[in-house]
């Protein structure tokens, strides 16, 4: 299975409102993607909190719909 990189940014929207987020498609596949969030949501916590955002966002979608996913968090400068 496959997903759009629109319905990829639908879901990431949806999880973490509020956030600037870019997705690069990275082979073409639909299976292969690069994002870079950019979420006042990770503010403390540490790469590995911030990523779990990302993947609770993702829910079951991660693994199954999405084979592969390079995440990149940022906090956003005041």
């Amino acid at each position: 299975m496959s997903m759009t990189k629109d319905e990829l940014f639908e879901i990431l929207s949806s999880g973490l409102p509020d956030s600037k987020i870019k997705i690069e498609d990275l082979a073409g596949d639909g299976d292969h993607y690069a994002a870079t969030i950019t979420s006042k949501k990770f503010k403390g916590l540490n790469k590995i909190q911030q990523h779990k955002l990302v993947y609770d966002a993702l829910g079951e979608k991660m693994g199954y719909t999405l084979h592969a996913l390079s995440i990149k968090t940022e906090i956003p400068e005041d």
